[in-house]
């Protein structure tokens, strides 16, 4: 069985000036009229199931990320909420 941890939690410092905390990369539209985001999981789709797919993001962008993923029947339960932001491996760990 497979699964895929997909980190969405950081606020676009280092793609500033295009990405700000209340707009981070992740929710951008670069290329279409999906976000980044949404891309991702796209390319997921018929490789791993969404029940298998978990999303970690901060509290800030929990409301957004779930408007964001309604669409791909991904469960409320598999946005993992980081406590506080600390960078790419604690996420991962």
């Amino acid at each position: 069985m497979n699964y895929a941890v997909i980190l969405a939690g950081g606020v676009g410092s280092r793609f500033w000036p295009f990405s700000r905390e209340l707009e981070p990369k992740q929710f951008m539209k670069f290329i279409g009229e999906e976000s980044l985001l949404q891309a991702t999981i796209k390319r997921l789709k018929g490789v791993i199931s969404p029940k298998n797919i978990y999303i970690i993001t901060n509290n800030i962008y929990f409301y957004e990320l779930k408007e964001q993923i309604h669409k791909f029947h991904i469960p409320e339960e598999n946005i993992i909420l980081e406590p506080q932001g600390k960078n790419t491996a604690p996420a991962i760990y």
